[in-house]
């Protein structure tokens, strides 16, 4: 695999995990460099490691997968979102302050929303005899990166918007999830 191709892939994957990071950052009432790193680093090693199962798995799982991995995306990213739109409507403001999408449950379910596409990319380049582990080393990367820039970004927006904003946060992670509901399902055949 050629690196113009590469990194195009790794890009491509890290879209849904800019995008959700851009939304968290937006739904932060405060932005750590432990927030940071926590979001990076999870959306990084989850989007590095799902195509290494993929490639483990190899064809024996592809059948079992492809025929609800963008439901299992979709109705995850539409759980946080939703949650983050009736929060933003709450008016308990010590509990907005202890509210973190960077821990616990929905830490692991928007890492696992955002990279579950890697796990067919894993999937591919087993079929192709492709080696995965600079791939998904350069993937996991790339998330990382853009996943830290997604946040920073949201949080400069934030700034700027009030809170309110967080209601279009979470708004953002519903439209991710229908966006990969419908191309598995309608623009899949």
């Amino acid at each position: 695999m050629d690196t113009l191709t590469l990194f195009g892939i790794a890009l491509a994957l890290a879209m849904d995990a800019f995008a959700v990071a851009l939304a968290t950052g937006l739904a932060l009432p405060l932005m750590t460099g432990r927030h940071l790193f926590r979001l990076g680093f999870h959306f990084g090693l989850f989007q590095a490691l799902m195509p290494v199962l993929g490639w483990l798995a190899g064809i024996t799982i592809q059948k079992w997968i492809a025929d609800y991995d963008h439901w299992l995306a979709f109705a995850l990213l539409v759980f946080v979102g939703g949650k983050m739109i009736h929060e933003a409507f709450t008016d308990n403001d010590d509990e907005k302050k202890d509210r973190d999408p960077t821990r616990g449950w929905s830490l692991v379910m928007l890492s696992v929303a955002t990279s579950i596409d890697a796990l067919a990319v894993g999937l591919t380049l087993a079929m192709l005899n492709v080696s995965v582990w600079v791939p998904s080393a350069v993937i996991g990367l790339v998330a990382g990166l853009l996943t830290v820039s997604g946040m920073l970004l949201g949080r400069r927006i934030n700034s700027s918007w009030g809170k309110r904003v967080e209601v279009f946060g979470g708004l953002t992670l519903c439209v991710i999830g229908l966006k990969i509901l419908l191309e598995h399902t309608l623009w899949v055949s």
